[in-house]
């Protein structure tokens, strides 16, 4: 009965999990601005890629929407978008923000501690009978 509570315990501690905004946005500097078009500084971050969509926002102006764009071209750390709506003229003195994507459910602390937990449940069930 011991090893049970302590299991309930240990489930108890592995369970519970950080408190997380709903939009994890993470935001780049505008570099050049074109006509229908600007760049972007990605750097390091490798989940930018052709395809993806954001919105361009005003921080002098608690991050108003200045436009909608969808990614065309990712190179050396520098990411190319096509405006697909906006609200106003894009500058370089707004920014890019883009919701990171989550990770893959088997690259999370959640899956690997509940697969160990439901291992030595497993093994207690199977060792007391």
């Amino acid at each position: 009965m011991r090893g049970f509570r302590l299991l309930i315990a240990a489930a108890l501690f592995f369970v519970s999990t950080r408190a997380e905004a709903q939009f994890r946005g993470v935001r780049f500097e505008i570099t050049t601005v074109g006509d229908t078009t600007f760049t972007f500084q990605s750097g390091r971050e490798r989940w930018v890629k052709p395809g993806d969509s954001g919105i361009a926002v005003d921080p002098r102006k608690r991050d108003a929407l200045v436009a909608r764009f969808r990614i065309v071209h990712v190179a050396k750390g520098e990411a190319m978008a096509v405006i697909t709506g906006q609200t106003t003229n894009v500058r370089t003195d707004h920014m890019v923000v883009m919701q990171e994507p989550r990770p893959p459910f088997y690259r999370t602390a959640r899956f690997w501690s509940g697969l160990l937990l439901g291992a030595a449940v497993g093994f207690v069930v199977g060792t007391t009978n």
